[in-house]
């Protein structure tokens, strides 16, 4: 139904059923309620394109993922409780968002151009950032409303918000030299994401803290999924001295990681200590049980809806806590994975 037909259907000008669809003062209450009920009950749902050619905006607000192997596998776990947390907050300002998925065979920044070419998002979130990152580069110089998940090293002002990696990779290293750990490996994405040089500056600086000499042998670079863990089990068995505990930087990589060492009868939690990263169902199930750090995705989701909506004209006054720059805490989950067992006398 059009508002033509709404109107019609009142015996009412389409004018004063717009004004009253849209809340304005100078409408009789009895005719605006008169219209809302029509409205509902005959199915009337304003023409968004021709809303938005009128007011110069979509109501709608982007964000892009890349579909790599990573996200293909294990993206719906981590962003399906973002995307709730971040909807929980646009739905207050009659806001949709839309998922943005670039393709594997496509460059980023080619696609956020055509993303923003085509003008059917008002800002958007960015994730996957880079260490030097021309998508934020693109969107500042077009004084494009966005927030990225992820810090970058990219110049310029702009909102963000990244997981603490430096902490897990602190808290993680210090935990294990606790227990005596000397030869720690860690597992980083083969890409270059720069959440995996975060991490890995996280843990260098870990380990001078300890007295521990930085061994580059020692840093492996697989994939995060089963697979990438997996092959970082491999390359931790293929070297002379094989390391003594790693710290996972993506939880599911401990699932390829576990069956690797099984195979090769090493026992997780009594053989090698292992650490993940951020708890999940699949960590919850694992035997041993994973050591790794709590989050609440859904409470991430909603700081990284309030951090864009502060930079947009329109909703400043609702969140008038200026630029966000944020690294988001991570809580330890002690389990079963990172301790040693003597096989002989069965003491930790």
């Amino acid at each position: 139904m059009s508002i033509r037909d709404l109107a019609r259907h009142l015996d009412i000008s389409i004018g004063t059923v717009s004004r009253a669809l849209n809340g304005k003062s100078d409408v009789n209450p009895e005719t605006r309620e008169r219209v809302l009920v029509a409205a509902k009950k005959l199915g009337y749902v304003p023409n968004q394109s021709g809303r938005s050619l009128r007011q110069g905006t979509t109501n709608t607000i982007g964000f892009m993922i890349e579909s790599t192997i990573e996200s293909a596998d294990n993206g719906g776990n981590f962003f399906m409780p973002v995307f709730e947390g971040v909807q929980s907050v646009f739905r207050r300002h009659h806001l949709d968002l839309v998922a943005l998925l670039c393709g594997t065979d496509e460059d980023p920044a080619t696609y956020l151009n055509r993303v923003v070419g085509r003008r059917f998002v008002d800002g958007l979130i960015i994730s996957a950032t880079t260490r030097n990152d021309p998508r934020i580069s693109f969107l500042l110089e077009r004084k494009i409303p966005f927030v990225a998940l992820g810090r970058s090293a990219t110049r310029g002002s702009y909102p963000w918000i990244d997981l603490d990696f430096e902490g897990v990779a602190a808290t993680a290293v210090a935990r294990l030299v606790q227990f005596g750990h000397r030869r720690i490996a860690i597992g980083v994405p083969a890409s270059d994401i720069n959440l995996g040089h975060v991490f890995q500056d996280g843990y260098k600086r870990a380990l001078k803290v300890s007295g521990i000499h930085f061994d580059p042998e020692l840093v492996l670079r697989a994939h995060s999924n089963e697979e990438g863990g997996y092959q970082v089990a491999s390359a931790m068995l293929a070297q002379k001295q094989m390391p003594t505990a790693v710290i996972l930087v993506n939880e599911n990589m401990a699932i390829g990681l576990y069956r690797r060492f099984y195979e090769a009868g090493i026992h997780p939690g009594r053989d090698v200590a292992v650490v993940g990263f951020r708890e999940s169902t699949q960590s919850r199930f694992l035997s041993p049980t994973l050591t790794c750090f709590r989050i609440s995705l859904r409470d991430l989701g909603i700081k990284l809806a309030e951090a864009l909506l502060s930079t947009m004209p329109a909703f400043m006054s609702n969140y008038p806590q200026g630029r966000i720059e944020l690294v988001w805490p991570m809580e330890l989950v002690p389990g079963e994975s990172d301790r040693l067992w003597c096989g002989t006398c069965g003491q930790q």
